[in-house]
């Protein structure tokens, strides 16, 4: 486990705090009732702004506090055990492309308004059911930028898209020439593919040619941290239920075989915690982030996939039924599990790494 300064430690109990009395899952509940495009409460976004969180990796002098991915990722992974819906993990890592690629005065306009929740953005890559950043169509000819993103997270609330095309990161801003198609996925939150039409595009260029994959890197440590909140929800759900659930005149909990596999599961999440904050560690310190980010988002697949399922196993039949939470987390984690790249995706993505 990672050590944390004080101040990392305040973010993550104050984070914990909210989750658990201001953001439960019943508030998911109501939400997904709402039956929103945008599928998030925009006053409880409004409210993680007011708290800051939305700044994190955001410098002092745009509106941020500048804490690092390790103290967003603290923050992510408390809200991915209440399974909040929230634009918190996209607008971070548009913000880092902005911050790693955008002009002065790129990061003068949509910095503080990213830090200050008044500004919603998201990332745009892929074209296709399968991430492959080696795919992409998208083209930009005299500023104006033409091409399909599919599955485009929290696209309905988004105000800001930064699109990757074969040249390169753009920005385009929501309204002529961007038309969404919503896409319902079993987690119930906003996902559309987005169809932009000669629509106004600004370059973003950190002067090198892998700006693409550096923010890629931070979408998958990022989204790595919220389901590594998942894995511990779930893990401790399905304890508390064992030890509270009685079959054949037993507690469940009691049965040597369920102990060794409780054992198990908490062995990967040791495994998986490890990784994930090796990962938002090695972005924070600029070495070896696009490896790091790769296992740390492969590990999260892993043990998410194995804990998701074994949560609903242990549960019996009544895991799925929508009366027990336990079912959300597995539909949730087979969105992300696809998301920056499958497992055997990012298993040849680190083989070509390591071949350098």
């Amino acid at each position: 486990m990672a050590v944390l300064n004080e101040e990392q430690e305040m973010l993550r109990d104050m984070a914990r705090d909210w989750a658990t009395n201001e953001s439960s899952v019943s508030e998911f509940r109501k939400v997904r009732s709402a039956g929103e495009p945008q599928a998030y409460s925009a006053d409880a976004y409004a409210k993680m702004a007011e708290m800051g969180w939305a700044g994190i990796v955001i410098p002092e002098a745009h509106g941020g506090s500048d804490f690092g991915f390790m103290s967003a990722g603290l923050v992510v992974e408390e809200l991915g055990k209440t399974l909040t819906a929230s634009p918190l993990v996209a607008t971070t890592i548009a913000a880092s492309a902005i911050i790693l690629g955008g002009s002065d005065e790129q990061k003068a306009k949509w910095l503080p308004r990213l830090a200050s929740g008044e500004t919603v953005a998201t990332l745009a890559v892929d074209e296709g059911a399968h991430h492959d950043p080696s795919a992409i169509e998208t083209n930009v000819l005299a500023g104006k930028l033409t091409g399909k993103k599919a599955f485009v997270h929290e696209a309905h609330g988004a105000d800001l898209f930064v699109v990757a095309a074969t040249d390169g990161l753009y920005l385009v801003e929501k309204g002529d020439g961007v038309a969404l198609t919503t896409r319902k996925l079993t987690d119930q939150r906003s996902h559309a593919d987005v169809v932009f039409d000669n629509a106004f595009a600004e370059k973003l260029d950190d002067g090198s040619d892998s700006l693409l994959e550096d923010v890629v890197a931070r979408a998958q440590v990022l989204t790595a941290a919220e389901m590594l909140g998942m894995a511990q929800a779930v893990f401790d759900t399905t304890l508390d239920y064992l030890k509270q659930r009685v079959q054949f005149n037993q507690v469940l909990a009691t049965f040597q075989a369920l102990q060794h596999r409780m054992a198990d599961l908490f062995a990967d999440l040791a495994q998986m915690r490890s990784a994930v904050e090796a990962g938002l560690q090695a972005v924070d310190g600029g070495y070896g982030v696009a490896r790091a980010a790769v296992v740390a988002k492969a590990e999260a697949n892993r043990v998410l996939h194995v804990i998701s399922n074994q949560g609903i196993q242990l549960h019996g039949g009544i895991g799925m039924t929508d009366e027990y939470d336990v079912g959300f987390y597995l539909k949730r984690a087979r969105v992300l599990e696809a998301s920056w790249g499958s497992s055997s995706y990012l298993r040849g993505r680190f083989a070509k790494l390591s071949s350098y």
